[in-house]
């Protein structure tokens, strides 16, 4: 079995349940589901979703730093919304995060999500 540990980034919100932020195996790091919760309180954040899709990208950007990696290695990344309607806002803020080549994306639908929250956002990135 490969090696694994733990990420657990300071300039991150803490855990809201028995996870880690993210997990190294082998060459690849996996950021768990990241909501939009402000780092220094863990409270999710007030606004409109492209204030909410900016903090969640900014939190997962925090542990895939911690890792000494950027969000340009990203292999894979999950988009899950509590409305459909908000795809195209997502979007616009997500590309601010991502360049070409876009990694691998899947967004979908959730009846629920952590907290309340109507975004949550994970991902696996190259080391």
């Amino acid at each position: 079995m490969a090696d694994r540990y733990p990420i657990l980034p300071g300039g991150a919100p803490a855990p809201v349940a028995p996870y880690s932020p993210g997990m190294v195996c082998g060459s690849f790091l996996f950021v768990s589901g990241q909501l939009p919760l402000d780092a220094a309180t863990g409270v999710l954040i007030e606004g409109d979703i492209r204030e909410r899709t900016r903090q969640a990208l900014r939190n997962m950007q925090a542990v895939v730093r911690a890792a000494g990696c950027e969000l340009s290695c990203a292999v894979r990344v999950n988009i899950y919304l509590a409305d459909m309607n908000d795809f195209a806002a997502v979007n616009e803020v997500y590309k601010t995060f991502f360049c070409k080549p876009y990694p691998a994306r899947t967004a979908i639908q959730a009846a629920a999500l952590p907290l309340g929250s109507d975004i949550l956002i994970d991902g696996i990135f190259a080391l």
